[in-house]
């Protein structure tokens, strides 16, 4: 069990204020940090890494998307002191050849401290405070996965486990599948979404809608071939790992979805 002070990482982002609020309504001392809220810190500001680690036990650790985790500040975290990470990396990681990632769970692998790593599927959140929110709010989501069932996961599910992997014993060393429980298509959880919301959201599912939407930019040719390859990896299996690790079963998709609309996400 981690005891002391537990550093979490993008602590204003959808797990992080999740995992940060769970911590300190079990009791723990979290330290919150990010760029714009609780103790400053920037990836690309090695100048925040020493007050951020200093006097940490444990860490939940995660960059945003685009930002590769860096080997130096995990080392200074291990130098200083944390004796736990909880490394935030994503499912499928290898299928998409998402080196960033791959990079980072080595770093966490070798870094000398205890360490356990969640691969979670798609979060629920990115329909709602994500980078899909317009999508819906404009009546037309764009994801070229065709018909492949995702297991859409909940951020509070993907924070229940981390939460239990920072402070309780027996997951060094464990890498978690984190998934909602049920496998889904975007086209019906975008149309559980649309009727939620009580609003008409269309999907559209084929290269030829995302590149055109994306007017077929440089980055929409190399996001393609990524998606083309989780379309012929084929669906995802749900696992139990969020029954496994926090002891309670995983939202399913319809609940985070009346949820979201009854906190009035998707209004104007």
């Amino acid at each position: 069990m981690t005891d002391g002070v537990i550093l979490v990482l993008g602590a204003t982002g959808s797990t992080g204020r999740r995992v940060t609020g769970r911590l300190r309504a079990a009791g723990h001392t979290v330290r919150a940090a990010s760029r714009n809220g609780g103790t400053r810190f920037d990836w690309s500001e090695p100048g925040t890494w020493e007050a951020a680690v200093s006097g940490v036990s444990g860490m939940y650790l995660m960059a945003p998307d685009g930002t590769p985790v860096d080997p130096a500040f995990v080392s200074l975290a291990v130098e200083r002191g944390v004796e736990r990470v909880v490394l935030l990396s994503s499912s499928g990681i290898e299928t998409m050849g998402d080196e960033r990632l791959l990079t980072a769970e080595r770093t966490v692998r070798d870094c000398g401290a205890a360490w356990t790593i969640l691969r979670p599927s798609w979060f629920d959140q990115n329909f709602d405070e994500g980078f899909l929110r317009p999508a819906v709010m404009a009546g037309e989501v764009v994801i070229p996965l065709g018909d492949v069932r995702q297991a859409f996961v909940d951020a509070g599910d993907i924070a229940a486990v981390a939460v239990a992997a920072l402070t309780e014993d027996g997951h060094a060393g464990r890498v978690y599948e984190v998934t909602g429980p049920q496998s889904l298509t975007f086209g019906e959880a975008v149309e559980i979404v649309g009727r939620a919301a009580g609003r008409e959201v269309a999907y559209l599912g084929t290269d030829e809608d995302y590149l055109a939407a994306q007017n077929f930019s440089g980055q929409a040719m190399r996001d393609a071939k990524t998606f083309a390859a989780l379309r012929e990896h084929g669906d995802q299996p749900v696992s139990d790992a969020v029954l496994e690790v926090a002891g309670r079963a995983p939202k399913p998709f319809e609940t985070y979805a009346a949820e979201a609309a009854a906190a009035g996400a998707w209004q104007e």
